[in-house]
């Protein structure tokens, strides 16, 4: 997931005409590894080593390693987030505070303790938001605050709208991945509220407003960068469409979560085959 992270964070980079900023891609990786290992560690179940999931076994089996790498993690943010902007460094905030609420059992009803992400349809909304904001709106902001670019507030906004309908539409599988589980929690998720099947059609829905958006971003139109986009928006539906709940655990955090990285690779690629033909 953190090299999910990075990889969208150099798209953004790309697409808004902008070398890349280290001190931003640093802080993508790290605060990304770290905050992703810190939900784990504060969800820990009771029996780890029996946990369906191969990621919790394997997690849990290596706590150290993985307690010390979130602590690493953590406090490399630190050194990194002197080295930007003031208007970043306050995004950063924001983004860590919803984070670290996402996960926290902050709030008592009755005897019940929970988090943001058992208020009811918020779960999605701030797993696409925080993605999107760190993802785009920080890499944005930092190469206007450098000098690096300048993008109107339009395209600024298309983007943000496009990336957040893309991510939404790849984190509503993970939902109906965890239907029955939910259930059982007492999550409103999409997939719990609106059923599988509607849910898999909002995801194609969320898709077909990204090809939207990405046709009028820059008023590029028919651009090598759309195609390379549109072809991994085309993957990532047909991916979305094949994915059941019981499907393994993998094919989730490999072929879904590995198209927020091929997406880059996509755009590079087709970059340069244009450049030679």
């Amino acid at each position: 997931m953190a090299l999910c992270a990075v990889a969208q964070g150099l798209l953004t980079f790309y697409l808004i005409g902008s070398k890349p900023v280290y001190p931003v891609i640093g802080l993508l990786f790290t605060s990304t590894l770290g905050i992703y290992n810190f939900c784990i560690l504060i969800s820990k179940p009771e029996q780890p080593e029996n946990s369906q999931h191969g990621r919790i076994r394997w997690f849990f089996a290596h706590y150290r390693l993985m307690v010390t790498l979130t602590i690493v993690c953590m406090l490399s943010l630190i050194p990194l987030f002197f080295l930007i902007s003031g208007a970043s460094k306050i995004l950063l905030i924001f983004l860590a505070i919803l984070s670290f609420c996402y996960g926290l059992p902050l709030f008592t009803i009755g005897n019940q303790k929970f988090g943001l992400r058992n208020i009811p349809g918020l779960k999605l909304f701030l797993i696409t938001l925080v993605w999107t904001m760190s993802c785009v709106l920080l890499p944005v902001l930092e190469s206007q605050a450098v000098q690096l670019t300048t993008i109107s507030m339009r395209d600024t906004t298309i983007l943000l709208a496009k990336r957040f309908l893309f991510i939404g539409a790849l984190a509503i599988p993970f939902d109906i991945r965890d239907l029955f589980e939910d259930k059982q929690l007492g999550l409103k998720t999409i997939a719990v509220a609106w059923g599988e099947k509607n849910a898999y059609l909002f995801c194609q829905v969320l898709l077909a407003g990204y090809i939207v958006l990405l046709f009028l971003f820059r008023n590029n139109g028919f651009s090598t960068d759309f195609w390379a986009l549109t072809l991994s928006v085309v993957l990532t539906g047909w991916l979305i469409f094949r994915s059941k709940w019981e499907k393994n655990e993998y094919y989730y955090f490999f072929y879904l979560d590995g198209v927020l990285i091929l997406q880059y690779v996509f755009v590079m690629v087709f970059s340069q085959i244009s450049i030679y033909l």
